[in-house]
């Protein structure tokens, strides 16, 4: 399953449109995501945002061996994307980390 985070752009043939990030955290659960799109601002930020996503799979990897889909980042915001980016460099660094551990 491809998921596809965002509360304005259509999602592109093929992925499954989400709006709220527990939405797609739902479908992360199933272990059957094989990659993920995310926006970051989705209209109401009590709701949370693609980052709060990237945070959930960070916390997963590290304390439940989580296996993370490929990740797509395509927020217009330059702040979140940068924060955005980052954690997404903690999680390849956790997975790497747990690929080779004895």
């Amino acid at each position: 399953m491809r998921i596809y985070l965002d509360d304005v752009r259509p999602a592109p043939p093929g992925w499954r449109q989400v709006r709220w990030p527990e939405q797609a955290i739902t479908l992360l659960e199933t272990g059957n995501v094989r990659e993920i799109s995310l926006d970051d601002d989705l209209g109401d930020d009590t709701r949370g945002t693609g980052y709060d996503v990237l945070l959930w799979i960070e916390e997963a990897v590290a304390t439940r061996d989580f296996d993370p889909p490929v990740i797509h980042v395509h927020t217009a915001n330059p702040p979140a994307r940068n924060r955005m980016l980052s954690a997404l460099v903690s999680i390849q660094r956790l997975t790497e980390c747990y690929c080779g551990a004895d």
